[in-house]
């Protein structure tokens, strides 16, 4: 029987997740601040992962086959991690996105060497502690956790960066409900200027892959992803699909400056898969699987 931990994981494609691990009989920890219940059948450790010494004590003397970190989003928290799971995991998976290709702009996709960790310049000096700092900061602040868990040789790492992830019930950011709450009011779909094509992947994909990736001894980053780009259109489509009759034609509002839809990026950033499929992971097209996952979402039968 393996042991596992997960830090996060209580929603989303993390409980998904969580899900395939028990029923392969691995024993499952999860770690979070105790704000939510954990899923059955596992162990809960209480912690704030921001307080080195509240982590260190909750995980204590337990050791892990492998850790999956589904909430670093900056270096400060991988630093933290590095020194408490030292000795005591013999590899380390941490979920990271496709949005460490922020600053790249490209047609064709970008491999992960597109990005060596190595080469990132960590600033611990800036303000990691500040929520909305964070959040503004988002792909910065997992390309320099990358490069955190990456300098040192602490422990067998593995970088997951996740495509945008669609589909299921549960989905809480509410991006697809904009839409459709825009379709069904008639009101405009606002895009950038340009509007490119963004990589996506299907949450039941996503945790697939992850749990694939934790019976696995190849280390580094990966790049995660279903095959076929797909633009604002493509999904607005698919929103429009599901609503059936209550669906009203769709108008485009070009903005060049301010708030845009969510899935409308003026930089195009994807993701090439043949290092994960090379090692053995096939992925879909989103061609498989959108119209279902956008149907889910919406609670649309």
């Amino acid at each position: 029987m393996r042991e596992v931990l997960v830090i996060g994981g209580n929603r989303y494609f993390g409980k998904r997740l969580i899900a395939r691990l028990l029923a392969a009989g691995d024993r499952v920890t999860v770690l979070n601040r105790g704000s939510a219940p954990p899923p059955p059948g596992v162990i809960q450790l209480i912690a704030d992962r921001d307080d080195e010494a509240s982590l260190a004590a909750a995980v204590g003397e337990r050791t892990f086959d492998v850790v999956v970190d589904q909430v670093c989003y900056t270096p400060r928290q991988a630093a933290i991690a590095r020194r408490v799971f030292t000795g005591r995991t013999a590899r380390y998976v941490m979920t990271s996105t496709v949005e460490v290709y922020e600053y790249e702009d490209a047609d064709e996709p970008l491999d992960e060497d597109t990005l060596d960790p190595a080469t990132v310049i960590v600033t611990p000096e800036l303000p990691w502690q500040d929520p909305e700092f964070v959040a503004a900061h988002y792909g910065e602040g997992k390309r320099q956790a990358e490069a955190v868990f990456a300098a040192g040789g602490s422990f067998p790492q593995v970088a997951v960066r996740v495509a945008h992830v669609l589909g299921g019930a549960d989905d809480f950011t509410g991006r697809l409900a904009h839409y459709a709450d825009r379709i069904r009011a008639g009101e405009p779909v606002t895009v950038a200027v340009p509007n490119r094509p963004a990589t996506y992947i299907d949450v039941e994909e996503i945790a697939d892959f992850l749990f694939w990736v934790t019976r696995q001894d190849f280390t580094g980053p990966v790049n995660a992803a279903s095959h076929g780009p797909l633009g604002t259109e493509d999904i607005v489509a698919a929103v429009v699909a599901a609503l059936g009759g209550e669906a009203r034609p769709v108008r485009y509002q070009p903005v060049e400056v301010g708030a845009v839809s969510p899935f409308s990026f003026a930089r195009s950033y994807p993701m090439d898969t043949a290092r994960a499929e090379s090692l053995g992971f096939t992925f879909s097209h989103t061609k498989d699987w959108l119209t279902r996952a956008v149907a889910a979402t919406l609670g649309v039968n």
